[in-house]
């Protein structure tokens, strides 16, 4: 495995974490339909790995069932070297519209900003306002429009990983802690998603629960071209669907990974079904 370089582990967090949500080509919609998904569980067989990832998204809940709920509402706590974003987090399914609204920010949110901070995508374009006041600010304006999307895209993640361009490969067992898991390697289509570079995910499956409790991952655009970046997940079944509301990431090292986490994202207060439209996602 090769490590990090020194100036990557000292690259921010954000760069480090904002990964993931592959584009679709230019002129394609982002709008998102349901589905349609069987009630019992679907076949788990690791000689055809898309029916692995179809199993994922059932133990996680569904997609149409998280689609019928039609939005979130929650607390994100993002923690690091002492530091934290904490925003209230609110997205739209089936448009991907996008709210944060951060009281506290000291690490990619403006942190040399003083007041609120709020993000809002409607599903086309990204503004983001201080102290209710739209901003121009090049740099607040692109982390802005970044997290929007990266945050969405962690939140539904179990359910991305099985889209149209997704090449899925079985790469056996390993054993960690005491279970042995299935090792699904993930990647993206050149064709489909129009990037040279795509990123790459080895997911650990629980055979029995079905639940991705880690992976691996690479960040291409930041010259990180292996899955070298470590992501353990804990989750708690709300309202049906098993959220990961506790993650913690690992960068490596020439000494390889540390005991403790370089970075604890917690999510509370989770609430679904808060009727939420484009034009009320920011009341």
């Amino acid at each position: 495995m090769k490590t990090l370089s020194l100036k990557l582990l000292t690259i921010t967090a954000f760069l480090l974490l904002a990964s993931c949500a592959q584009k679709a080509k230019k002129g394609e919609t982002t709008e998102v339909e349901p589905v349609e998904e069987v009630s019992k569980a679907p076949v788990y067989d690791t000689n055809e790995p898309r029916t692995i990832m179809a199993a994922i998204a059932h133990a996680h809940g569904g997609w149409n069932d998280l689609w019928k709920k039609g939005d979130v509402e929650y607390t994100y706590d993002y923690r690091s070297n002492g530091k934290a974003d904490v925003s209230t987090e609110r997205y739209i399914f089936n448009s991907e519209a996008s709210y944060g609204k951060y009281a506290q920010h000291e690490i990619n949110v403006m942190p040399d900003t003083e007041g609120e901070v709020v993000h809002y995508f409607n599903g086309k374009e990204t503004v983001v306002f201080v102290n209710k006041e739209k901003t121009e600010d090049p740099q607040g304006n692109a982390v802005g429009e970044f997290l929007r999307k990266a945050n969405h895209f962690w939140f539904v993640m179990p359910y991305k990983l099985n889209d149209k361009g997704t090449i899925i490969t079985y790469q056996g067992q390993e054993g960690y802690n005491g279970t042995t898991y299935d090792k699904v390697h993930v990647t993206y289509d050149p064709a489909i998603t129009g990037k040279e570079q795509n990123d790459i995910y080895i997911l650990f499956v629980n055979p029995e629960t079905k639940m991705i409790d880690r992976f691996f991952f690479s960040l291409p655009f930041l010259g990180v071209e292996e899955p070298v970046i470590l992501a353990n997940y804990e989750y708690e079944n709300i309202d049906g669907q098993m959220i990961s509301t506790k993650r913690t990431y690992f960068m490596p090292s020439e000494q390889g990974y540390a005991d403790e986490p370089s970075i604890v994202q917690t999510m509370t207060n989770v609430k679904f079904g808060n009727g939420f439209t484009e034009e009320t996602l920011m009341q």
